[in-house]
């Protein structure tokens, strides 16, 4: 009886150990294909991101920079034409949406800008010095409308207009005239002038082209033949 029932059980052991087997491998094989496709994944992503860091590094050094401020100016000019449908003044609309904080900041950075670069080039010096003149500027519009009134037609001049000279200056503006060239005699007066030539300096040049050759010269050489001239002026030289 007992050799029966083992021959009995032996096909059901054998029986769920093949289920198992079979349960196991497809287990495997499902992980396997979860892995197959995360490493198709990483590796569709990861080429995404060297493409992407390839177009990004031939883009030029201020592309960010300049694609913010296209994207900026785009939204400015939406804005415009969207207070232009509504009516409204767009300069207004924009004044009325900076924050107190913000305004007193570029207040703050505005007065700390520095109005005054220095010297560049006189044509710059003459640009600032026009400006300048120009701010001086207050218009008297009596003194104007009076002039216009004697004129009369020539006093908006043509090619055919012949006022040259007639042009009285008043005594005010005579003086104020005087008063801002003496100004700017005082102020040359403090600067110093450059010395082209140095007195003190050995003179070992004929003439100007000469002294010029010889500056280009020490520039260049000067280090390995100091010692070569060092010889020559203590009269040791070989």
């Amino acid at each position: 009886m007992a050799a029966v029932c083992e021959i009995q059980d032996n096909p059901c052991s054998s029986g769920e150990a093949g289920i198992s087997a079979a349960q196991k491998r497809e287990e495997r094989l499902k992980r396997f294909r979860d892995l197959h496709l995360k490493r198709n994944e990483s590796r569709k992503l990861n080429h995404q991101a060297v493409t992407e860091e390839d177009r990004i590094l031939k883009l030029p050094n201020n592309w960010e920079s300049k694609k913010a401020r296209l994207e900026w100016e785009l939204k400015v000019e939406e804005k415009k034409k969207e207070c232009l449908e509504k009516g409204e003044d767009y300069e207004r609309v924009k004044l009325l949406e900076i924050s107190a904080d913000d305004a007193e900041r570029w207040e703050r950075k505005k007065k700390k800008k520095n109005s005054d670069p220095g010297f560049s080039d006189f044509a710059a010096a003459q640009f600032r010095q026009y400006q300048r003149l120009v701010k001086q500027i207050k218009p008297d519009m009596e003194d104007y409308q009076k002039q216009k009134d004697d004129v009369g037609e020539e006093f908006y001049a043509t090619a055919n207009s012949l006022m040259h000279g007639n042009h009285v200056p008043s005594k005010a503006g005579v003086d104020r005239l005087v008063a801002d060239v003496e100004k700017q005699i005082e102020k040359r007066a403090k600067y110093s002038r450059r010395r082209r030539y140095n007195d003190d300096a050995d003179i070992d040049y004929i003439n100007e082209r000469n002294a010029n050759f010889n500056k280009k010269a020490e520039r260049f050489y000067g280090k390995y033949t100091a010692e070569i001239k060092q010889n020559l002026e203590r009269g040791t030289a070989v």
